[in-house]
């Protein structure tokens, strides 16, 4: 047992399966790297990390068991959530269906012209996410010994390594994001199509999220 953790080894492999699940956090990151490059990939991914901690710290804090008794806060958060990446979807379709048509520039996109709208974008898309704090509390709960003095120091080491893997995750999709831009640069309509199927696949991260059961 290492710090009141039964199962370290199979909490990093069980924590790797989770953090290469595709999820609106990883995809953000990856579209707007390949948009505007790698700083801007990581000014996103800042945005997740911050949101992810704030999630984890509310899980162990109780906030999951709020959101277990008082069914509206969660539809509340969720609905919320649902909408701001339905928002997203559609603006990415609407972007790449003008720059098929060549009515836009490359690096056409209103909502990040200010060097903090990726963070801010990628904290809310993090935060906006009630399962994600009953998923922590869950997964987390598993591999810390109830009899242990300090649980806290547990729960702390659990999300230090969660965040280590999701950082060299994300910067694997920010750099490959970064070479597909320099591809899609020459080919307006390549650009276009894969901006429209990230914008699809937000809209089908609003679908699950808005379709999502308290459990």
């Amino acid at each position: 047992m290492f710090y009141g953790i039964t199962d370290l080894t199979t909490y990093i492999l069980g924590s790797i399966f989770i953090v290469l699940l595709p999820g609106p956090n990883s995809l953000y990151v990856m579209a707007i790297a390949s948009r505007f490059g790698v700083a801007t990939g990581y000014r996103g991914a800042c945005g997740i990390f911050v949101g992810d901690t704030i999630l984890m710290i509310l899980s162990a804090s109780g906030v999951a068991t709020l959101l277990h008794t008082t069914p509206l806060l969660f539809m509340l958060i969720k609905y919320v959530g649902a909408a701001y990446l339905g928002w997203i979807g559609i603006g990415l379709l609407r972007t790449a269906i003008m720059r098929w048509r060549g009515k836009a520039p490359v690096d056409a996109d209103p909502g990040t012209t200010d060097v903090g709208q990726p963070f801010h974008k990628a904290l809310v898309i993090s935060l906006m996410n009630p399962k994600a704090i009953l998923f922590f509390i869950s997964f987390f709960i598993q591999f810390v010994d109830p009899h242990y003095e300090y649980p806290g120091l547990s729960f702390l080491i659990l999300g230090v390594i969660v965040q280590i893997l999701s950082a060299l995750y994300l910067s694997m999709l920010i750099f490959g994001g970064a070479h597909l831009a320099q591809q899609f640069r020459a080919h307006q309509r390549s650009a276009a199509l894969a901006m429209g199927l990230v914008g699809l696949a937000f809209i089908g991260f609003c679908i699950k999220l808005a379709t999502a059961r308290l459990v």
